[in-house]
């Protein structure tokens, strides 16, 4: 069960760094369970007016997952079926300005900077922009609750597809 002892920017920065490590390493098995059951992954669209407050019933987002989803990403990501990521990119998660925003009795919210170089094939893509997480304790774990990714891109034209975890 959750419980909402501060975290501090010290851990979060600690943590924020291994999920980075998974990712980089594709290790998405371990990288899902990195979030709780009641979690959820977003990424708004890139031509969002409110990123921050919108709501995905409403609004339109290129990833909007609950817990099964975001296991079940996770899993299909590492099939070679998953054409687009199969062989795996080449990925750089980098994380700066990391900001804890606040906390409350949901858990400790932060605001981090992110860059994300990928290469894929002879093609190299960046996604910048701005992470929000809601990060809750789990026994002795630091766990996710949500994860926003707020794109600074005009749109993914030049990005393409975006088949990368943020």
């Amino acid at each position: 069960m959750a419980n909402t002892n501060p975290i501090s920017r010290a851990e979060a920065e600690d943590f924020l760094y291994h999920e980075a490590e998974l990712l980089d390493n594709w290790a998405l098995l371990e990288w899902k369970d990195l979030y709780t059951e009641d979690s959820v992954y977003e990424v708004v669209s890139t031509d969002c007016d409110d990123p921050e407050n919108a709501d995905p019933t409403t609004s339109l987002f290129l990833l909007a997952d609950k817990k099964d989803r975001i296991d079940g990403r996770a899993v299909r990501l590492m099939k070679s079926a998953a054409h687009a990521e199969y062989p795996h990119s080449k990925t750089r998660h980098l994380y700066t300005n990391i900001r804890v925003a606040g906390h409350d009795r949901n858990g400790t919210r932060l605001k981090v900077n992110f860059l994300v170089h990928r290469t894929g094939g002879d093609i190299t893509t960046h996604f910048m922009g701005e992470l929000h997480y809601l990060l809750v304790r789990v026994g002795d774990a630091i766990k996710i609750r949500k994860k926003r990714g707020i794109l600074d891109l005009n749109s993914l034209n030049d990005a393409g597809q975006m088949t990368i975890i943020l």
